[in-house]
């Protein structure tokens, strides 16, 4: 089993910026890719980004140029930078992570607030 503990979301003003964080442990050597996934209150839950143990990235267009995903391996983290957060960026925010596709596991959830 793997778990995922996310830390770093809340309130912030539109424009602003929010760095959240997802710290995995127990059988990490199987996991392969990392991501960011968020659910606002009635829609569906959508992948923001993700993140392979080689470097491939990838963002969902709503997302492109103002969020960033990083990994460090070292320490078993995978980051979300948010800039530029916009009202419809607020969402609760899940780490996931798996296999070949980061679905596998999850962690329980930060949210995130962005007022107008």
């Amino acid at each position: 089993q793997v778990q995922l503990v996310e830390s770093g979301g809340g309130l912030v003003q539109a424009g602003g910026s929010l760095r959240l964080s997802c710290v995995a442990s127990g059988r990490i050597f199987s996991i392969n890719a990392m991501g960011w996934y968020r659910q606002a209150p009635g829609k569906q839950r959508e992948l923001v980004a993700s993140i392979t143990s080689g470097g491939y990235i990838n963002y969902a267009d709503s997302v492109k140029g103002r969020f960033t995903i990083s990994r460090d391996n070292a320490k078993n983290t995978v980051y979300l930078q948010m800039n530029n957060l916009k009202p419809e960026d607020a969402a609760a925010y899940y780490c996931a992570a798996g296999c070949s596709w980061p679905g596998d596991f999850w962690g329980q959830g930060t949210q995130v607030t962005v007022s107008s």
